[in-house]
């Protein structure tokens, strides 16, 4: 009788990018399969989760005051520990579905300004979540590599990163970075300068949703060839009543544009710092923008009007980096010197 062989159903390794704002989770061997808002629901009484992702950004603004939506993360780092780690084992079970016995091996992409009390806050986190081996890959190299940047030839490379909470600027040569600047401004502080920009001026409040579906349509950081106006609702803060106006992408431009300078400065910032014989190689090639607030309308026109050089974002810019953090797990021996050490 032909006797049957039972192997172990291994978990298959994973690579999150744990963003402020959005997590993407890529599977070895499936590609990306998962994308959702860095959202928990909790209850105020006893502090229990009762959503996560998508089902927690729903209830944003609409619920009662027994309950609370949360960003676990704030400025691409952990602000909260336990519902960071609750956040990263719906998402990794989600991910893995009911496929495995076993743990994960877990790659996570984190910015380069991250201190190392916030590197071990995101290695427990993931551990206490169900990963049995985790490790770092910085946010500029993981989205050098998701776009197929040669980051271990003796070119310079740039990749400008606008996440949620975080701005990442690299020059890369040699399979590592050479210049980098990382600010906590990103796609969430120019919510906030629209947010801001409408209480002054119209008395209005409005909710996050509201203020991010704005920076979406019409915002932008250069002039348009055509400017757009938006319809809005929400709360005269003077009579307390709904209330509804047109906006202008002009008036907004005007809005976000300290959020808009202070990204601009990081980039020069880096160039300024850039070794001569890798500054020729970045006017040459360019510059590569990756991360969801890259795709504000006009910001690579902005970038090259201060910098005189050319910008162009890239077409997966709001995956790279967690496809570039997927690639590393499958070509560990190619990009070894890419990882950070555990210590």
């Amino acid at each position: 009788m032909r006797k049957l062989k039972f192997l172990p159903r291994v978990a298959p390794d994973m690579a999150i990018d744990l963003g402020t704002a959005n997590t993407l989770v890529y599977v070895r061997g499936q590609g990306r399969v998962l994308n959702e808002p860095s959202d928990v629901a909790v209850r105020n009484n006893d502090r229990e989760l009762i959503a996560v992702g998508a089902s927690a950004k729903e209830m944003l603004g609409k619920t009662p005051g027994t309950i609370e939506t949360v960003r676990p993360m704030k400025d691409g780092v952990i602000a909260d520990f336990g519902y960071a780690e609750e956040m990263i084992k719906y998402f990794i079970r989600a991910a893995r579905g009911r496929r495995g016995f076993f743990k994960p091996r877990v790659a996570i992409c984190v910015p380069t300004g991250i201190t190392d009390v916030e590197k071990r806050a995101v290695r427990d986190s993931a551990a206490h979540a169900g990963a049995r081996e985790v490790i770092l890959v910085e946010e500029p190299v993981a989205a050098a590599i998701g776009v197929g940047l040669p980051i271990n030839d003796p070119v310079g490379n740039m990749v400008v990163d606008v996440g949620g909470g975080t701005t990442e600027v690299a020059v890369l040569s040699y399979g590592g970075i050479v210049t980098k600047t990382s600010i906590r401004i990103g796609g969430d502080e120019v919510d906030e300068a629209i947010d801001n920009y409408l209480k002054k001026a119209y008395n209005l409040i409005v909710g996050e949703l509201t203020a991010e579906t704005i920076k979406m349509e019409i915002c932008s950081a250069f002039p348009l060839d055509e400017e757009q106006t938006m319809t809005i609702k929400g709360r005269d803060i003077v009579v307390g009543i709904p209330k509804t106006l047109k906006v202008t992408s002009k008036e907004m431009r005007e809005a976000i544009r300290e959020p808009v300078s202070t990204i601009i400065g990081a980039v020069i910032s880096t160039l300024e710092r850039t070794p001569p014989e890798l500054a020729a190689d970045i006017i040459e090639n360019g510059v590569i923008m990756a991360g969801g607030g890259s795709l504000l309308k006009g910001l690579d026109q902005a970038f090259s009007k201060a910098t005189n050089l050319s910008f162009r974002v890239a077409e997966n810019a709001m995956t790279c980096i967690v496809l570039g953090t997927g690639k590393i797990l499958e070509e560990p021996e190619q990009f070894a010197n890419v990882i950070l050490p555990s210590n």
